[in-house]
């Protein structure tokens, strides 16, 4: 009994210390499984698992450039790029209170149902805008709402200080930035400039942590000086306008062009519209109409027949052309003038506007001959200006002109053409004969020209053509005090359905000043002008008077026209 209790505690003590040792042993085994495991990690698949880690946490990000300035030729912005920011949620992590969506909703002015039908129909993805290029006013108080999966990115949105006064020339972009419309879309490559990037670490719901290296720095787009003087800008919008609407016209256009370099220095068209709040129903107020919109120019032309007339040898200023009683006939077709002018001078043709006197002396030259100048002239493509959409209008060419249709072509009629084409072939009369492309940007040097005209033939067209702002001209309302103006009247019929309608006309002015040392051409043309009247002379002529007198006196152009001074020869 005494033997038995002496050695019963020693075998449970062999029997424990066995135990012990083996789970000791496995222990062991175990933690050098893990620290091997842990060094074959860190040095064997260290660089597979750094870029694995890598590319769940790192991502490459778009950082936005800034879009170029556009300014007019005394640098004034006409479109600047502002920062905003763009408000989107990840509806996978999203988690807001009812109270937090409905103030979210309120703050954004975005309808409460609106936002959670978004969030239920993107509840798979990852992004979805909620409202984009917001204030920052806007987004400092989503931010305060502190909602977890709403964000905020940052951007750039453009604005347009000048609103519908520039719109037709300085268009738009899209919300991605990008050039819709006028020069934004003509320049947007130099504009746009490019876009960086960067590289940073994002945690699991896609906030952006720490930026580890800048990859490429954003590059900010050049800007654009364009040739716009915004104080004749502004006249020659505001005056159009006012045309427009005190005619009942459909719409109208209007060019300025500075001769010295044929550099535009306004391009305005009515109706316009705003740029930074576009209207979803554009009703054709997008285009610029000066360089879209095609007309039949009507009397406008007639200079332009007297010049190859003076040209040709066989006519002087004061050669007698006879029109009768106002009334002929051509090839079985009847031309009028507006009154019976009898026997007139060819300087009279133009001063009284006489379709009859015009057919006969475009009669007596050669058919092809001012097809031919009109086309060296640039009528029938367009200006090469570079704006956007431009058209080259009509210029139809006959290998036998039928005298009625030849006739029609040297007062304007079977041939289109746009505002600043009539504008540029005016410029060229204005240059003495010579020819200059147009621009739309500033110039530091003026371009090299050709000459088409003799100078002696365009400046007696020049004096000429002054006879039509002077008393018994048709366009005395075309003239501006302490200068003297050269310019010609056209009014067109509007073709229709059934042909040229009688009462839808189109009515033009297009002159030159001062009269001495051509500086300016202004071309004002009112589409369908129905109340009032609607002869160019007293619808278009008087818009160009004011735009003129304006822009005379910003250019501080000296008068020519002061008492006891001769007129210029």
């Amino acid at each position: 009994m005494n033997d038995y209790r002496r050695q019963s505690p020693r075998k449970k003590i062999h029997y424990f210390d066995w135990r012990f040792r083996f789970m000791l042993l496995i222990i062991a085994l175990i933690f050098s499984a893990l620290i091997g495991r842990m060094v074959y990690l860190m040095v064997v698949e260290r660089a597979f698992l750094q870029q694995q880690g890598d590319a769940r946490a790192i991502r490459v990000v778009n950082t936005p450039a800034y879009r170029g300035m556009i300014t007019d030729r005394n640098g004034q912005p006409l479109a600047v790029s502002s920062p905003v920011d763009t408000i989107w949620i990840n509806p996978k992590d999203f988690q807001a209170t009812p109270t937090q969506l409905a103030n979210l909703a309120q703050i954004v002015n975005i309808p409460l149902a609106r936002i959670q039908a978004s969030l239920q129909y993107n509840k798979k993805r990852e992004f979805m805008y909620v409202k984009r290029q917001v204030q920052p006013s806007v987004s400092e108080q989503v931010a305060a709402l502190k909602i977890k999966g709403l964000y905020l990115r940052h951007e750039f949105k453009r604005y347009y200080p000048e609103s519908e006064i520039t719109a037709h020339v300085v268009g738009f972009t899209n919300i991605d930035g990008q050039g819709q419309e006028g020069m934004e879309l003509a320049d947007n490559k130099s504009l746009a400039g490019q876009n960086g990037s960067e590289k940073v670490v994002k945690d699991r719901l896609g906030n952006i942590i720490e930026v580890i290296d800048t990859m490429q720095a954003p590059k900010p787009g050049k800007n654009l000086q364009l040739s716009i003087n915004m104080r004749i800008q502004y006249l020659a919008y505001r005056y159009l306008k006012a045309a427009v609407t005190k005619f009942d016209a459909q719409a109208g256009s209007i060019v300025v062009l500075d001769t010295k370099t044929n550099e535009v220095l306004a391009m305005a068209n009515a109706p316009s519209y705003n740029p930074n709040y576009r209207p979803a129903d554009t009703d054709g107020r997008y285009r610029n109409r000066a360089v879209t919109d095609v007309f039949e120019p009507g009397s406008t032309m007639k200079p332009f027949t007297v010049a190859l007339a003076l040209e040709s040898g066989k006519y002087q200023p004061d050669t007698m052309i006879k029109t009768g009683n106002g009334v002929t006939k051509i090839a079985g077709h009847i031309v009028r003038d507006t009154s019976a002018h009898g026997t007139i001078t060819v300087s009279d043709v133009l001063k009284y506007s006489s379709n009859i006197g015009i057919s006969k002396i475009m009669l007596s030259l050669p058919q092809q001959s001012l097809w031919n100048l009109l086309n060296e002239m640039g009528l029938g493509m367009p200006t090469q200006s570079g704006f956007p959409g431009e058209v080259g209008g009509v210029l139809p060419f006959h290998r036998e002109w039928n005298p009625f249709v030849l006739a029609t072509f040297s007062f304007g009629y079977a041939l289109s053409v746009t505002t600043l084409q009539l504008a540029h072939a005016y410029s060229i009369l204005a240059n003495y004969g010579v020819d200059k492309p147009i621009s739309l940007v500033k110039l530091k040097h003026a371009p090299q020209g050709k000459q088409l005209i003799s100078t002696k033939a365009a400046k007696e067209v020049i004096q000429m053509m002054e006879t039509v702002v002077e008393p018994g001209g048709t366009a005395t309302r075309a003239h501006v005090k302490g200068y003297w103006v050269a310019g010609k009247t056209g009014t067109s019929r509007m073709v229709g359905v059934h042909g040229y309608e009688w009462n839808h006309h189109n009515a033009v002015f297009a002159g030159l000043a001062p009269a001495s040392h051509p500086r300016l051409v202004i071309v004002v043309y009112i589409h369908d002008p129905r109340k009032i009247t609607y002869y160019g002379g007293t619808v278009a002529a008087p818009v160009f008077a004011k735009v003129m007198a304006g822009a005379l006196r910003i250019l501080n152009i000296s008068p020519d026209h002061l008492p006891g001074k001769l007129q210029p020869t």
